[in-house]
């Protein structure tokens, strides 16, 4: 529910607080229709795409309530600003969309790394607005507007990464908003939220894709897909993700997954060598893994 101070620290016009979501896939159609569940008077959703029929499909879904095309009248008097998209058009948005911000408006993003964004933001968006970075750790196999769901956020860890000139009270806005997904606000420096997300985000990414690559390309896939059970599924689950999305991800945080790439091929190496020649430890480094992964399971539930 919105409360007095969400209320207080946007600006309203007409009594009506508008809130501006660029990017209709989803993460912004989720986040459109998680913030009109249940949604109280005097909240307007607008979604901007750059497609009609996005648009159109966001609306009849329920997902936004008025849709645009264009970036100058979709955040023409927002109080609110969502930017979901790709990683590398964030730049360019900002740019478009700064001479027409209003004076107090927050704006926030979901791209999945931080520290170009929060570099793009501190240069190109005016001075007069805060801006608090965002990464919901939320996601599903399948993307679009079409995949979008009001529950995709419950219960995640939703990263923040408030700018430093952002004032505590739109700080509190956004993570009230925040709450509202059914979220869990987690505040994080930039550099180590992309120095952390790699290895629990982009490189599995990456494995996924690099396995159905491997598998698919082999001359025997043809049987070898009728063979392909759940544990072929799971693992090759994150490759069906959205290649444009997981694109940006990694080329705008090349050095970091470069790292995690090659401290992975160390650690296969390892179990190479160990089923290479037989050795008994195999079993040792597989029940430690095991181990390892039960304890963080317990922690999740506890």
């Amino acid at each position: 529910m919105r409360t007095g101070n969400d209320r207080q620290a946007l600006r309203c016009y007409n009594n009506i607080v508008l809130v501006t979501i660029i990017g209709l896939g989803l993460i912004g159609g989720s986040i459109g229709l998680a913030l009109r569940q249940g949604k109280e008077p005097g909240w307007e959703i607008v979604g901007c795409s750059r497609r009609q029929e996005t648009i159109a499909s966001a609306l009849s879904s329920g997902a936004i309530e008025r849709g645009e095309t264009n970036l100058k009248n979709a955040v023409k008097r927002a109080d609110f600003v969502i930017i979901a998209t790709p990683v590398l058009t964030v730049k360019e948005i900002f740019s478009k969309i700064a001479p027409h911000l209003s004076s107090g408006c927050i704006v926030t993003d979901t791209a999945s790394t931080k520290v170009h964004v929060m570099k793009w933001a501190e240069t190109i968006l005016p001075p007069t607005l805060d801006f608090i970075g965002g990464h919901p750790m939320a996601g599903r196999e399948t993307y679009g507007i079409q995949a979008a769901k009001d529950d995709l956020f419950q219960g995640c860890t939703y990263c923040l990464t408030p700018s430093e000139k952002a004032s505590p009270k739109s700080i509190d806005t956004v993570t009230g908003i925040v709450k509202r997904l059914g979220a869990i606000p987690f505040f994080i420096d930039a550099q180590e939220h992309d120095n952390l997300v790699v290895g629990i985000s982009h490189l599995p990414m990456l494995l996924s894709a690099a396995l159905v690559s491997l598998t698919t390309k082999n001359p025997s896939w043809s049987k070898m897909s009728k063979l392909a059970a759940s544990g072929y599924h799971d693992l090759s689950r994150l490759a069906s993700g959205n290649p444009e999305v997981n694109a940006h991800i990694c080329l705008s945080n090349k050095e970091a997954i470069v790292n995690w790439i090659d401290k992975f091929s160390k650690e296969l190496e390892k179990y190479r060598q160990l089923v290479a020649e037989g050795d008994k430890r195999l079993e040792q480094a597989l029940t430690e893994a095991n181990k390892a992964r039960q304890e963080w399971l317990n922690n999740l539930s506890a």
